[in-house]
């Protein structure tokens, strides 16, 4: 199927569409996830466990489903597998035993990464008509709002509650109103599937396949992302670290993340925009350059008991997360050819989320410990992500392909 620039905008836009509802569903979810389990009596190193595995889970799945969907052309069957797995989150409401809690949490990340490579892909092909950045810049700003309006449903809420303390029950509320969004979601999947069906038909236009056509400058990027990524922490952590130390009521904590998503939102469209400016000078490899510093500053900034260093380092934490949605996918869009873009998302996803999973669980340990050495750390790493940058020199010149 040959998109035009009016299809291809459709295409982004519904996409974008169903991203919301996903992120209204997920996103609030993420936002109390690690306050929960605190309820339900787990520790930090517990915490930061069962988040970095069901990121390094749901990331590592997508080394599967993206090269599983480049050989079968089956793009659309992983989109929705992976958005019906979204249903563990409003079943989140019927648990009040951490273990199953966890269960569903990881199995929420792994329904996500069967599905993320075949969307990058898809959406990829809108992207080359309107711009890689601008494209996934405009789908990040689309499903923040959803990220905004998730956490920001637990906030009401739990404003509506009027009770100082929040106990399990009134989280398990929380969970219950996705049932709704889920519902919709479903709705305009299956009107997308319909419009798009025959995207999946669009890989066959090139017959060489493997990971030979995976290009050097990929791995290089995926390095760089690995130690960088390994150093910023989750939010889960961030909010376990505000309500054990009592720094903010509980339904604050939601409202911080709904913050930092709008930040990623508004972020994530200008840092795409940028990209494409720079991309044809080759400076847009300097946009990353600045993010090890920035996370830097953030791990310093998050773990304070200061409320106004806490909010400045939300602020921080959503950029980076803008630019890890829009400018690193464009970038592996722009890099790889089309006939292993699945499979070289799947795999650049996978990296992701090892070092996610492994981030989280040393954050979550050497927070059990000291706060100082897990900044250290973790400070540390970031300073070693700066050094690899400028000894890669990392030539990303876009393949166009």
């Amino acid at each position: 199927m040959k998109l035009t620039g009016k299809s291809a905008f459709t295409l982004v836009l519904l996409f974008g569409i169903i991203s919301l509802l996903g992120d209204i569903i997920y996103e609030g979810a993420r936002s109390v996830n690690g306050q929960y389990l605190n309820i339900l009596g787990v520790s930090a190193f517990t915490v930061g466990f069962v988040v970095g595995i069901g990121e390094f889970l749901g990331y590592f799945v997508r080394l599967f489903s993206g090269y599983i969907a480049d050989r079968i052309s089956s793009y659309w069957f992983f989109v929705i597998l992976g958005y019906g797995l979204l249903i563990s989150v409003p079943l989140l409401a019927t648990s009040d035993f951490w273990g199953v809690a966890s269960l569903l949490i990881i199995l929420e990340r792994i329904g996500k990464g069967l599905r993320s490579p075949a969307k990058d892909t898809l959406v990829s092909h809108g992207t080359k008509n309107i711009g890689t950045g601008l494209g996934f810049g405009i789908l990040e700003f689309i499903d923040q709002i959803g990220a905004v309006v998730g956490p920001l449903l637990f906030t009401l809420l739990f404003i509506s509650l009027q009770t100082p303390q929040k106990t399990a029950a009134d989280y398990q509320k929380g969970y219950a109103l996705f049932w709704i969004p889920f519902i919709l979601l479903i709705l305009v999947l299956l009107f997308t599937f319909f419009r798009f069906k025959t995207l999946d038909k669009f890989q066959g236009e090139t017959a060489d396949k493997g990971y030979s056509n995976i290009p050097k400058v990929f791995w290089k990027f995926s390095a760089f992302t690995f130690i960088s990524t390994l150093g910023f922490v989750n939010f889960a952590l961030i909010g376990y670290h505000i309500k054990s130390n009592q720094i903010l009521p509980d339904s604050y904590i939601p409202f911080l993340y709904a913050v930092a998503m709008i930040v990623d939102a508004i972020f994530g469209i200008i840092l795409g925009r940028l990209y494409d400016s720079l991309k044809p000078q080759n400076r847009h490899v300097y946009i990353f350059m600045t993010l090890p510093i920035l996370t830097a500053i953030t791990v310093g900034l998050a773990f304070s008991k200061s409320v106004i260093l806490i909010f400045f380092a939300i602020g921080l934490w959503g950029i980076i997360m803008g630019a890890h949605e829009t400018i690193m996918k464009a970038i592996v869009s722009d890099i790889t050819p089309i006939s292993t873009r699945g499979t070289s998302f799947g795999i650049f996803h996978t990296i992701y989320g090892l070092a996610t999973f492994l981030g989280g669980v040393l954050a979550g340990f050497l927070y059990d410990i000291s706060l100082g050495l897990m900044i250290g750390v973790l400070v540390l790493i970031e300073s070693l992500a700066t050094a690899v940058f400028f000894v890669f020199k990392m030539p990303l010149y876009p393949q166009n392909r």
